[in-house]
């Protein structure tokens, strides 16, 4: 028997990303940061690590790299502050945790994961998450630690931009996440944002919400997703890809393309996802500009990208 491929996918967020509003700086940074996740992520595949280790090892790093808007680097709500979601999701068992609305944990992901294994619960919000996250000893940082003049500058455009009051432009909100296969056949996809620039009303997008930004079922697939949460949310996202799967046969990459750019961009929501099977086929389809995402094949291929009209690696049918 063929020895079962192991495979990793990761995502930095889609939006309106054009090569002349990066530079060459920050591009190169970005790229960087994006190809160390995913390797550190492959590594523990290759050895024989779970798909949970690899998804959760891969988003630390994102999380950490000030370029994401997850963790440092976050965006800031309308009163300057960091307020973060995170959630993982096992294929395996269908195990899932969550936290909303966090400050000061340098790593919710990891927080989100000791929710799924040290609680009964799946999502945690708020101060009832980080007294949570401090009673395992999870590592907190002052809030200074996580702004960055990126991300001032930014809310200082936005509450002068006529955008303000609607927060709805796809410049301003972005994931990090990653979905993987390891060597026994399981799924896994994690997902961790700073949610939306100038966020107000405690407002929460779909990233900690399992089915809609999360979701992984050995049975189908595992998906991340990035872009507008709250059309995400309305439209079950994550779920709806593995559940067409299982309802219509169909393959994974047609599957995904047909919600993200049919569904989604037919109902107004700008966005992508980044998606596994048990095959380790991935597909990461998206309707904005550009998507930051990398992956590292079933066959070993390291594929890094950024812009729409960059070739990918082509899964094998």
């Amino acid at each position: 028997m063929a020895e079962q491929p192991i495979a990793i996918a990761i995502h930095g967020g889609a939006g309106t990303i054009e090569r002349d509003q990066l530079g060459t700086e920050r591009e190169q940074a970005i790229r960087t940061a994006l190809e160390s996740a995913v390797n550190a992520g492959h590594a523990i595949l290759e050895e024989g690590g779970s798909s949970l280790d690899a998804v959760a090892a891969a988003v630390r790093i994102l999380e950490d790299a000030p370029e994401f808007n997850a963790g440092r680097g976050s965006v800031l709500t309308n009163q300057g502050r960091v307020e973060m979601d995170a959630s993982i999701m096992s294929g395996k068992n269908l195990d899932a945790g969550a936290v909303a609305s966090v400050r000061g944990i340098r790593n919710p992901i990891e927080a989100a994961r000791l929710v799924m294994t040290d609680s009964p619960h799946v999502m945690l919000i708020g101060e009832g998450a980080e007294t949570f996250a401090r009673n395992r000893q999870l590592q907190f940082e002052d809030d200074e630690w996580f702004k960055t003049d990126f991300r001032r500058d930014q809310l200082e455009e936005i509450k002068s931009s006529d955008q303000a009051a609607t927060q709805l432009s796809e410049d301003w909100y972005s994931t990090v996440g990653a979905v993987a296969v390891d060597r026994d056949g399981n799924l896994a996809a994690a997902t961790s944002t700073g949610g939306m620039a100038n966020k107000r009303w405690g407002r929460v997008g779909d990233s900690p919400i399992i089915g809609a930004g999360t979701y992984a079922n050995n049975r189908t697939c595992a998906v991340s997703a990035t872009g507008h949460g709250e059309f995400f949310i309305r439209h079950v996202v994550a779920y709806d890809i593995c559940a067409r799967m299982a309802y219509t046969g169909k393959p994974l990459v047609e599957t995904a393309d047909e919600v993200v750019n049919e569904v989604l961009k037919d109902a107004g929501g700008n966005g992508g996802v980044i998606a596994i099977d048990q095959h380790g086929r991935i597909t990461m389809p998206f309707n904005t500009a550009g998507m930051y995402r990398a992956a590292i094949h079933g066959d070993g291929q390291l594929e890094v990208a950024i812009y729409a009209d960059e070739k990918g690696h082509s899964p094998e049918p």
